[in-house]
């Protein structure tokens, strides 16, 4: 395997952890809201929740962004549903594992509150755990819980993924 997504609600650490996994597992980090487009930026500044029409379009560019790179990619996109995460193996056209960062709602809207410089308004965190389907037993993913230090989770991510990558 060699697809990554860190997955999770807005301001559980996706880029923060999925660039630091890069990093020990020697590969490239692709964030997920540089390929939204510009409509969706701006609806989600004004503190209005995406729909899934606003959504479908970002989820395959970068779907397909992560498989065009070569070697071990790992991405960082929100994938809260189940049919996202299944929008975005279909048009990566390989198999993706989807790392769930889990946290409480409590950890995570401290966590948003001391970021700065970022478009997601903590206004939208009810939506994003609203829309959150976590991942089940069926699907290629793994959850790790948060509530650590970041060098923590991500050598707790890398030691589960070690011997699943290419």
């Amino acid at each position: 395997m060699r697809l990554f997504v860190v997955m999770g609600v807005a301001g559980c650490g996706k880029s923060t952890i999925g660039e630091g996994l890069a990093h020990v597992i020697g590969g490239q980090f692709l964030d997920g809201d540089a390929y939204h487009p510009k409509a969706n930026i701006e609806k989600m500044s004004r503190g209005e929740p995406l729909t899934d029409e606003d959504r479908w379009p970002w989820l395959t560019r970068f779907g397909e962004e992560i498989a065009a790179r070569s070697g071990i990619v790992v991405g960082g996109c929100s994938s809260l549903k189940k049919s996202y995460r299944d929008h975005i193996t279909k048009a990566a056209g390989e198999p993706v594992m989807f790392i769930y960062l889990e946290g409480s709602r409590e950890l995570i809207a401290r966590r948003m509150g001391e970021r700065e410089g970022h478009f997601m308004p903590t206004s939208l965190l009810e939506s994003q755990f609203a829309t959150l389907e976590v991942p089940g037993p069926n699907e290629c993913a793994l959850s790790v819980n948060i509530d650590a230090t970041k060098d923590m989770i991500i050598e707790r991510i890398r030691g589960a993924v070690a011997d699943l990558i290419d």
